[in-house]
């Protein structure tokens, strides 16, 4: 007797099995009894975990990023968590959810990606101190030089006017995608269009692998708005971004949305020189996962004796910041 044939198998099938043996005993009885003794039929749990980095590991960067959100929000500093969410077809397709309505919606019966209009990639900005989302939707690749645009015009739309008194910038990030940690092309985006354009200083911990549902996004953005637009076919980039904005919560949640249809392409790789010009600092905890960028700047060196008076006050040496 094999375990896989009692896996599955019904009670009428056991109680024909039992007749056999010469025990007779109805399909009810044979649940009853299986009941007793603890089995029922039951689906998988996704317990065990596949991740590669030991769990000592994951729960000091856990405390580690517990306490830069502590300190940056002390001082009054931006912190955002970023991610990419699920890549979606633009048309007639099934989404899954339920809502009210009369009848039910006909959508495709396959989903083909020949029979979209597009697809959409959205990716998300969540302001963990003001409870506020900004979801850019891309139509080409989900590139990192997509995510540092992504973050501009974050910055430029909210950021900046938001928190006008502060440079520092703190961001959560996954591991992997468009804004892994390994990815020079992210970190040179990140050197060149913010910090060194907008005089930003910034911080990036990177979750743990496997470990991106606690990434602030998830559960405070994009689980919003999959609830809020489930059941609905999403048939037009307009409609996806309708149902982006008007994405709200109990707790104040507000969400702008934008439209990138920019052509992102693949498979870019970063120079020596663009390498050497990132203004990288490792943190000393688990430093592939946390770092810092700060603004390049140029140091002016004025002579003793060649020093200006302006306004009867000396003209001292001084760092000047390209941005």
């Amino acid at each position: 007797m094999t375990g896989l044939k009692w896996t599955r198998i019904t009670t009428g099938k056991i109680s024909e099995e039992l007749k056999t043996l010469d025990i007779h005993i109805s399909p009810n009885t044979v649940a009853k009894l299986l009941k007793e003794m603890g089995f029922s039929l039951r689906v998988n749990q996704k317990k065990l975990s596949a991740s590669s980095v030991p769990p000592p590991i994951r729960d000091e960067q856990f405390r580690y990023i517990a306490k830069l959100r502590k300190q940056f929000a002390e001082h009054g500093a931006m912190i955002i968590s970023i991610d990419t969410k699920k890549k979606e077809l633009v048309g007639w397709f099934k989404n899954q959810g339920q809502v009210w309505s009369r009848q039910p919606t006909a959508v495709n019966d396959h989903d083909f990606r020949s029979q979209a209009e597009g697809l959409a990639i959205p990716y998300g900005i969540y302001d963990v101190r003001a409870n506020r989302g900004m979801v850019v939707v891309g139509t080409s690749s989900d590139t990192p030089e997509f995510s540092i645009d992504c973050l501009v015009d974050w910055y430029t739309k909210e950021g900046r006017w938001s928190y006008p008194h502060t440079k520092e910038l703190l961001i959560l990030a996954d591991g992997g995608g468009s804004n892994r940690s390994g990815s020079y092309l992210w970190k040179y985006g990140l050197q060149q269009k913010l910090c060194d354009h907008y005089g930003l200083s910034i911080t990036v911990c990177h979750y743990p692998p496997g470990t991106s549902k606690w990434n602030p996004i998830e559960h405070r953005l994009f689980s919003e708005i999959s609830k809020h637009w489930a059941g609905r076919p999403l048939d037009s980039y307009e409609t996806i971004l309708k149902y982006l904005r008007t994405t709200t919560t109990t707790t104040g949640l507000k969400v702008t949305a934008l439209l990138n249809e920019k052509l992102y392409e693949k498979g870019i790789k970063v120079t020596k020189e663009q390498k050497t010009s990132i203004s990288l600092t490792s943190h000393h905890v688990q430093p592939k996962q946390n770092y810092s960028l700060h603004p390049k700047e140029i140091t002016i060196h004025l002579q003793e004796d060649s020093c200006e008076e302006i306004n009867g006050q000396e003209l001292m040496p001084q760092k000047l910041s390209t941005g």
